[in-house]
């Protein structure tokens, strides 16, 4: 209580001045907390990525760098549904965000975003926003995410969460994403957060030379891919069995 015992240092017996001050020490002491669980988070974060074998660009400094969009705002913000699953903000599991959908696990969106080989300057298309949270990661990535939702109550609150954190590089809509974003294309990555039993054509055909498709596929069983668009061919990757929920149109 350092602001109080200033006070008492210099003998005043000043009771309004106390009750003020001790306001002051718990803002400071909550200040204090914020910091302290922003660089705890980031460190595990940086560390979890670094052991699981993913190459990452977090840095962890005073004013956040990669991490401010991620970690510098609890993660709780992202979790907009019942309290039992706001208590598990922080696991690396799939948490349900309302209308049926979810968001995926840290380590997966970590590991699509790194799969996607984003740039500064890159322009990503992601189809399925959700709460923002990928979306958010990407535009942290990139040059600009142009992201389609089906949902018209996730898509408002995704906005509302990413206005909330100043992110300006995005561009939203509500839609059907297995039909891109044929007047933004090409893009040089494009991310699904649902899985389709096959690939939407219009991804591929929006995907720029040199662009990757990361995407889940498959119903009863799922696998994780990366499509290539190259010279003469597409090519095909699989990474990892995964599981998300089916793509809507």
């Amino acid at each position: 209580m350092l602001a109080l015992q200033r006070v008492r240092d210099v003998g005043g017996d000043q009771r309004g001045e106390d009750e003020r001050l001790q306001e002051v020490d718990k803002k400071l002491e909550q200040v204090a907390v914020a910091e302290f669980t922003y660089r705890h988070e980031a460190e595990f974060a940086a560390g979890f990525l670094t052991d699981a074998g993913i190459p990452h660009r977090l840095q962890i400094d005073d004013a956040g760098g990669d991490l401010g969009l991620t970690l510098g705002r609890p993660a709780i913000i992202w979790v907009l549904a019942a309290d039992a699953e706001r208590a598990r903000a922080y696991d690396d599991g799939p948490l349900s965000i309302g209308r049926g959908q979810t968001i995926s696990q840290p380590y997966i969106v970590a590991l699509m975003t790194e799969l996607a080989h984003l740039a500064s300057g890159s322009r990503v298309l992601e189809i399925g926003t959700g709460c923002g949270y990928q979306t958010a990661v990407l535009a942290a990535c990139a040059g600009h995410v142009w992201t389609v939702e089906l949902e018209p109550e996730l898509a408002a609150a995704a906005a509302e969460t990413l206005a909330s954190l100043g992110v300006t590089n995005v561009t939203q809509r509500v839609g059907d994403g297995s039909q891109g974003w044929p007047d933004a294309a090409p893009f040089d990555a494009i991310l699904v957060t649902a899985a389709p039993a096959d690939v939407p054509p219009a991804l591929l055909d929006q995907l720029a030379e040199g662009g990757r498709l990361v995407i889940p596929l498959g119903t009863t069983s799922q696998d994780l891919y990366v499509f290539t668009r190259e010279p003469d061919r597409i090519r095909r990757e699989s990474v990892i069995p995964v599981r998300f929920v089916p793509l809507r149109s």
